[in-house]
């Protein structure tokens, strides 16, 4: 019979032993137990036994390949050695050879020596290469070892309910020689890019060990959270408190103290470096095989366990507020504001710890927040707003004024929230898509039809709006006024044109909102474009309707006519100049791509810019009207002046000297001055310098070929005559120009051949072009000059 051990003295037993008989033994009542923990600790202890076995026949069977690779490689490095020793002693005796054969022997010996060389460093290069090979691969199957052991005492539910500090120290060591495992591999991947089998092995038992290890992870942590009151009490909350921010908000990250805190932030910290490790993982796979990391930004998995549960308790007041979905963006700006602190200042030190470079707790916790309130619009409040009327002309007036308040809330939402990452300081929501993960309006870039839907609810109330302002005469009369805009002076334009642009703004603002480039320009295609195309349709139908009642004879009409070209010229530079700024440059660079959305496949940018069509449409209105214009003062013109040029005679009579232009001539330049000013008074002055040029040359044409090309005979008198006469029409245009005379070059040539002397006349045409060119005449053709010189009587 054994002998009955006594117990050890107390002295010698540890902390831990204390705390344990401590936690079991708390009154008498407890050693009633004692056969029972018994048991308990003996099942352990076997289990303890069997792993430690299992743990024996890794190691023997680790060393074994080991040694067979090390006979392998002794097996290797004794041939080369052999060879070696052979090439030495073939060199060595050839030293001893003498006479007139030394030099063929030294010959022969230098073309052993290259032969064999160039072999040996290839064998030797190899036994290196596996050598390498084998340490690493016996390195990496150690710590794969480790792992797996590491993440199956994890998981064993002894170790977990007795002690709770050694479960975390072997997960912490776990993901500690996770970290020493990727970051070999990443050396592997780099220097040794065919020992890719080697690599995907590692990473097959890798991912195995990892699918184990995070969603135990993650439940311990829901649980963590649990145990210290998460998610907040949001009971209390009323609509009328939704605006306040209460100084006794309860936050229980802050509340919590000592051994919870401590457990809390190890966990979190542990979840970090499991995420900062799988970032790794995902970027040395995806680099092996397109040669760069190309990732998509992961949310923090701390920061959604955080949020999840929040959410949860407030979709029981987000079902109360379906009729106000005001009150559940305010809810939700509340709980993010409220508890947004606690993330710089407790979260924010462990997730630097863990080394997530690029992820700021602030933006994630807003991030956050603000994904699961889109996913709450996709499901529960769009589809009652879409209902079952596919088409926007089946919505109500209600429907639509609903549709633009849940837009205009979004809006606000985001703005708000927005500014609570702003407040960091170490963010740019205009670079890398952050905008996009804080923004409830990304909404939009899964449902592109609710965009549209959006856009021509948007346009239909622009254009009701705009149409009753359209329709009022008076605000085709006033002059726009306004010394901030610098075009206003230039294209006085009327006040209508101003209207418009303040539309245009609107709609561009409320598009700067949708976080996606691609969708905004498509948002202004759809509502900014048809707005412009509304205008210019009116300013189309005013000129019109001038044109088709009077034929644009009366000063009415022509003020009517210049009135809408200044309005459109005025829109086009004012779009040209908001074109320029990099808002705009952004939608026609192409920096994302709408090819992964649904709808949209198909959907293509101008290249000429988002409003590019307008523009042409808008120049070709304007250039239209100023011909017209040009084409009506001419018509009027020319009328006026047909007894003027059918009467040939009075270029062979003495002229009047009474009077300095012919009488004939008079009511057409009365005529010319009369509209040309009516015009000038009411049209802008880049668009009305081009209309009296136009004119200028028509008139020019008109005098050329109906009275020099006419075969009129010119005498002396005829001659000055006709040089008065023109003086006084370029007169009708030196108000506008320094030498009007140059608008009207083939008259001013003709006068200068009508002005020589007979003979200068008749030896210059002699000569040919040359000689016309010499004196200033080169828009005359050859043919025409002497035709004008045949037209001319000398005494």
């Amino acid at each position: 019979m054994d002998a009955i051990k006594p117990l050890p003295h107390v002295s010698s037993f540890s902390a831990s032993v204390f705390t344990f008989l401590d936690d079991r033994f708390r009154d008498a009542t407890d050693l009633f137990q004692s056969p029972a923990l018994v048991s308990e600790l003996k099942t352990e202890i076997s289990e303890l036994d069997q792993r430690l076995t299992g743990l024996n026949r890794q190691l023997e069977s680790g060393l074994a390949s080991y040694a067979s690779f090390s006979d392998r490689i002794g097996g290797l490095i004794t041939g080369v050695n052999s060879k070696l020793a052979d090439l030495s002693s073939s060199t060595s005796a050839s030293v001893f050879h003498s006479g007139g054969g030394k030099e063929e022997e030294e010959e022969k010996t230098e073309d052993v020596a290259g032969e064999e060389l160039p072999s040996l460093a290839k064998e030797v290069a190899q036994v290196e290469s596996v050598r390498v090979y084998a340490e690493t691969a016996l390195k990496l199957d150690t710590l794969v070892g480790d792992i797996e052991d590491a993440v199956m005492s994890s998981l064993n539910k002894n170790l977990r309910t007795s002690r709770s500090t050694g479960f975390e120290e072997v997960r912490l060591h776990a993901i500690k020689t996770l970290q020493k495992t990727e970051e070999i591999l990443s050396l592997v991947t780099k220097r040794h890019p065919r020992w890719g089998r080697l690599v995907s092995a590692v990473d097959h038992r890798v991912d195995r060990a990892l699918a184990m290890l995070r969603p135990q992870a993650i439940a311990d942590y829901r649980a963590l959270l649990t145990s210290f009151g998460w998610p907040p009490q949001l009971s209390n909350v009323t609509s009328s408190s939704l605006d306040s921010k209460s100084d006794d908000v309860q936050n229980p990250l802050f509340n919590m103290e000592g051994n919870l805190k401590s457990q809390y932030c190890g966990n979190f910290h542990a979840l970090c470096s499991l995420q900062g490790l799988q970032l790794q993982r995902k970027s040395r796979q995806l680099g092996s095989h397109k040669g760069e990391s190309v990732l998509f930004h992961q949310p923090l998995w701390a920061i959604e366990e955080l949020v999840n549960p929040l959410i949860v308790a407030s979709q029981r007041h987000f079902t109360k507020w379906t009729e106000k979905p005001e009150f559940i963006f305010a809810l939700v700006y509340k709980v993010t504001r409220d508890y947004v602190d606690s993330m710089d200042e407790l979260l924010q030190p462990l997730v630097d710890k863990a080394k997530l470079a690029g992820y700021s707790c602030r933006e994630e916790w807003v991030s956050a927040m603000v994904s699961s309130l889109s996913l709450y619009l996709v499901k529960e409040i769009f589809p009652v707003y879409v209902g079952g009327q596919p088409n926007e002309a089946d919505l109500s007036s209600e429907a639509k004024v609903s549709w633009l308040h849940l837009i205009d809330l979004m809006i606000s939402f985001d703005k708000r929230v927005q500014s609570l990452v702003s407040q960091s300081g170490i963010l740019s929501l205009q670079e890398d898509g952050n905008l996009l993960r804080i923004s409830s309006l990304s909404v939009f870039c899964d449902r592109p039809d609710w965009l549209e839907k959006w856009a021509e609810i948007e346009l239909d109330e622009r254009l009701v709006k705009l149409k009753a302002e359209m329709d009022d005469d008076r605000n085709w009369t006033v002059k726009v006024q306004d010394e901030l805009i610098s075009t206003s002076n230039v294209y006085r334009p009327p006040i209508v044109s101003s209207i418009l642009l303040q539309h245009l703004s609107s709609i561009i603002e409320r598009s700067k909102s949708v976080p996606a480039i691609f969708l905004r320009a498509r948002f202004l295609r759809l509502a900014a474009s048809p707005t412009i195309q509304k205008f210019l349709d009116c300013l189309l139908l005013r000129c019109q309707e001038a044109e088709g009642l009077t034929a644009l004879t009366e000063n009415n009409d022509l003020i009517k006519v210049s009135n809408s070209i200044n309005a459109g010229h005025y829109i086009e530079s004012v779009l040209q100049e908001w074109c320029e700024d990099v808002f705009f440059l952004e939608m026609g660079s192409g920096q994302d791509s709408p090819q992964e959305v649904p709808g949209l496949e198909n959907y293509t940018e101008p290249s000429e810019g988002i409003f590019g069509e307008e523009f042409e449409k808008l120049e070709k209105f304007r250039l239209e009207w100023i011909n017209k214009l040009s084409v009506v003062v001419l018509r009027g013109f020319d009328a006026r002046t047909r007894e003027y040029i059918k009467n040939r005679k009075q270029w062979q009579e003495k002229r009047d000297k009474e009077w300095t232009v012919s009488r004939a001539l008079v009511g057409a330049l009365d005529y010319l001055q009369g509209k040309t000013s009516i015009i000038e008074e009411n049209l802008n002055k880049a668009d009305f310098t081009a209309m009296w040029r136009s004119l200028a040359s028509e008139i020019d044409k008109l005098f050329f070929n109906s009275i020099l090309m006419a075969n009129v005979k010119f005498s002396d008198d005829g001659v000055e005559r006709f040089k008065e006469d023109m003086e006084v029409l370029y007169g009708v245009f030196r108000a506008w120009c320094v030498r009007p005379e140059g608008f009207f070059p083939k008259l001013s040539e003709g006068l200068t051949l009508l002005k020589m002397k007979e003979k200068q006349l008749k030896e210059g045409l002699s000569r040919g072009g040359k000689w016309l060119r010499e004196n200033g005449v080169g828009y005359l053709s050859e043919a025409e000059a002497k035709k004008v010189a045949k037209s001319r009587m000398f005494s």
